[in-house]
């Protein structure tokens, strides 16, 4: 599944993500946003991995703002704008 957000600031968020037994699987999010460290993206999709395919999108962004490393910058989106891209792939 494949959902994207383009957020006010025009920079793009992507979710490709499978679900199985109704948990979110394979979750992989990309775009043209800045992160710095570049690893806590690997924190945010590992937030989101075995996550409830029927969490709202307020519970995702939950996951992801509690899983990032402390002082991680996120410039050009936000935990919402994950969720916001999640919510849209699980839609199709």
């Amino acid at each position: 599944m494949h959902g994207e957000y383009k957020t006010p600031g025009g920079k793009l968020v992507a979710a490709d993500l499978e679900v199985a037994g109704d948990r979110l699987r394979s979750v992989r999010i990309s775009g043209d946003f800045f992160l710095e460290p570049p690893e806590a993206l690997e924190s945010i999709s590992g937030a989101l991995e075995g996550a409830s395919a029927a969490a709202s999108e307020e519970e995702l962004a939950a996951l992801v703002s509690g899983a990032l490393p402390r002082g991680t910058e996120m410039v050009g989106f936000s935990p919402q704008a994950v969720a916001r891209a999640v919510r849209r792939a699980l839609s199709r």
